[in-house]
């Protein structure tokens, strides 16, 4: 019977990967360029070179990476790194550490492990990491490179216009903020409902400013059910529940504040288009399991002192991990498998659901003229 299960899981999978491979078979690219913002979900490699805790340039990380480990916090391919193939990309967006010359033209990816919506996000337990303000200095620097490679401020903004943004954070903003009160006093100072105003009234600046830099097609991915991770729930135990309740109900603040934020955006800003993936909705688990990942709760590789570790949540290096990854949906303690990343990451391109996307997924998104509002 176990193993008539495993090979259903296998045959979903196999059939997922296949549909959403079926849309890049042409090899067209959808879009001149792609840029990445964001945490560990997104991060390629940024934090390799930082003073800080949050590192996955180690093994058993990149076991099914064809590079390795490369600083991607998961096996294989991260959520990103899905939805360049999905737009057409033949190589992965490099990451701001290491992109150099024209290169910069197809975009950056400015991830970084641990990062939050607030600066001192993960800084008292991590170490350095790159927040959401240090990744919008970084991302001028580039667009100051990119009008040099122009050499006209004017075709710059226009190559920029058809570029798609994404845009990952706030779950350290949880992780390694607000639920570590022993090293952080956000918790003491708001409540549930006035920390998730706070988080998205910041992030709102920081979307903005990201549209004063020329940014016109963004993605927000919305927070995941940070109570279903192993992590938390090592860290607070089940108590009858299937993941930590109160963890998920105060992320869930921040996402409906986010879909909001996003109609706001669209309704100030008529040049540009904001869409919100719903990753709390594709990530939970009756969902998940229908995609054939039957593992929801337990990490694949070995992490030392699950749940006393102050959001170290890594694999312990060298280690060797679960041989059957696909049905996994944790690689570690918190961050996802690859087979989850192809998830979230093609119905947040195709929406395959109503409930994945609002109010359109990232395949519309990119296909959009906004000079005319036109697909």
């Amino acid at each position: 019977m176990e193993r008539r299960s495993e090979i259903w899981h296998l045959v979903t999978m196999v059939f997922m990967i296949l549909s959403w491979s079926s849309l890049v078979i042409n090899g067209e690219q959808k879009v001149p360029c792609y840029f990445i913002f964001g945490d560990s979900l997104y991060d390629n490699g940024n934090n390799n070179d930082l003073d800080t805790k949050a590192k996955a340039n180690y093994p058993p990380y990149g076991i099914d990476f064809p590079a390795g480990p490369t600083g991607r916090f998961t096996n294989g391919r991260n959520t990103a790194d899905i939805i360049a193939e999905l737009l057409g990309f033949e190589e992965y967006i490099q990451s701001f550490a290491s992109a150099s010359g024209s290169d910069i033209l197809k975009g950056v990816n400015y991830a970084s492990g641990g990062a939050g919506i607030r600066d001192e996000t993960a800084s008292k337990n991590l170490g350095t990491v790159i927040s959401m303000n240090k990744q919008l200095v970084n991302h001028q620097t580039t667009i100051s490179d990119i009008v040099k490679i122009f050499g006209d401020e004017k075709k710059a903004k226009e190559h920029l216009r058809k570029c798609i943004y994404t845009v990952g954070i706030g779950s350290n903003d949880y992780i390694n903020n607000y639920l570590l009160p022993q090293l952080y006093s956000t918790s003491r100072l708001y409540t549930p409902e006035q920390y998730a105003t706070l988080l998205v009234q910041q992030y709102s600046h920081q979307l903005q400013s990201l549209y004063k830099k020329g940014a016109r097609k963004v993605a927000l991915f919305g927070i995941g059910p940070l109570g279903c991770t192993p992590g938390n729930i090592a860290t607070y135990g089940r108590n009858g529940s299937l993941c930590i309740d109160f963890v998920n109900n105060e992320v869930q603040l921040f996402n409906t504040k986010l879909k909001t934020l996003v109609d706001d955006l669209n309704e100030k800003f008529q040049d540009a288009k904001f869409i919100y993936v719903n990753v709390f909705g594709i990530s939970s688990a009756p969902l998940v399991g229908l995609h054939g990942l039957a593992v929801n709760n337990t990490p694949c590789c070995k992490v030392e002192n699950i749940g006393h570790n102050n959001g170290v949540l890594t694999c312990i290096p060298h280690s060797t991990p679960c041989s059957i990854r696909f049905v996994h949906l944790f690689w570690d303690a918190t961050h996802p498998t690859e087979a989850a990343n192809l998830i979230v990451a093609g119905r947040a391109y195709v929406s395959l659901l109503p409930m994945d996307t609002h109010p359109m997924g990232i395949r519309r998104l990119a296909r959009l003229n906004l000079k005319n509002g036109m697909e």
